[in-house]
């Protein structure tokens, strides 16, 4: 499927997830690949069966035990970048700790020691593997070289523009041709220093430039165990977001201020809008009555064909799958109250 099949299918208003899934049970005793394909196989079936629109590979083939706090979405891919080294010592941990850009973090992710390449990362693989068990049109998802490059300590470029745009050819090449739908890039660091707009832009549309299917930029406030980690409010980033080469924007607002509402009908026409209207940060399950008042709230407040996306603010992976299921199952029904679909 591509951009433009995607523009014009289906409902006006259409239901996608943002990426990531529970790690089912039975995988954590059964590591192998053939488990792994069963598991996305599952994720998707369970998606699809709920009328998802666009459903996601739940970024099984991401998760690391070592790294639980982020679900592999930074790990999986600096580690596997030639040019980093994993071996961290005294020194690149207090510098590391002594940088302002991730404060959540107390280990640097890796250590830049020479000019980055792909090394082991091999992004077509893994959207082919998940080609191969999705059952129909699917999203994949990159973490943003802005984000990656916060969570590094710099031995070889010694400018931090130039190692963010490094991170991001390295991603450019990777995206190219993927067999998906869409392509989707998550941030969840620039929403804290919109200072960083600029660059965060140039960095996210150099990876973006080179997909052939939809592009999607998700943007949240982080969630860390329920925990938002960013401080800001989406109208310090509509330059940022206008700023974009991205067909459509997935934006966590299930849980934000009414001015942040407002502050989206400033975004370009040519950007199609996703408004986040189920909660992650919270085991609450909302009701298709919940999800259909949000849909209203936000389709009334940015105007005839604004609204074209519907989902949840962020992932899901640190939810239990039950309350994960029943989750996707309200956001669909309460898009289908709202526009009257049977």
């Amino acid at each position: 499927m591509n951009a433009d099949t995607l523009n014009h299918s289906g409902p006006r208003i259409l239901t996608t997830t943002v990426g990531s899934y529970p790690l089912p049970e039975w995988l954590m005793f059964s590591r192998s690949e053939e488990a792994r394909l069963d598991a996305t196989r599952v994720v998707f079936d369970t998606q699809r069966q709920a009328g998802i629109d666009l459903p996601t590979d739940g970024e099984l083939y991401r998760f690391d035990l070592n790294h639980p706090e982020s679900n592999g979405m930074i790990d999986y891919f600096v580690g596997r970048m030639a040019g980093m080294s994993l071996s961290i010592g005294r020194r690149d941990w207090e510098q590391f700790s002594g940088q302002t850009s991730m404060q959540w973090r107390r280990k640097p992710a890796a250590v830049v020691e020479g000019r980055l390449s792909e090394g082991g990362l091999n992004l077509l693989a893994d959207c082919a593997r998940a080609a191969s068990v999705s059952g129909g049109p699917f999203k994949f998802t990159v973490t943003s070289p802005y984000m990656l490059a916060r969570t590094l300590v710099d031995h070889h470029y010694r400018n931090y523009e130039d190692l963010t745009m490094a991170v991001a050819d390295v991603l450019a090449d990777q995206v190219v041709g993927l067999p998906c739908a869409c392509v989707q890039i998550d941030e969840a660091n620039i929403t804290g220093t919109p200072c960083s707009g600029p660059l965060g832009a140039k960095a996210i549309n150099r990876v973006l430039d080179r997909v052939s299917c939809q592009r999607a930029v998700h943007l949240c406030f982080g969630n860390y165990a329920g925990q938002t980690i960013q401080k800001g409010h989406w109208r310090l980033l509509i330059d940022f977001i206008n700023a974009l080469n991205t067909h459509h924007v997935i934006l966590e607002m299930a849980n934000r201020p009414e001015e942040d509402l407002d502050a989206l009908t400033a975004i370009d026409p040519k950007i199609q809008i996703g408004v986040g209207v189920v909660d992650v940060k919270i085991n609450r399950i909302e009701t298709a009555d919940d999800v259909a008042r949000r849909i209203e709230k936000a389709d009334k407040k940015l105007g005839e064909g604004r609204l074209r996306w519907v989902h949840p603010d962020c992932g899901f992976w640190m939810l239990r799958r039950p309350v994960v299921d029943r989750k996707i199952e309200a956001l669909v029904l309460g898009r289908n109250k709202y526009l009257g679909i049977q």
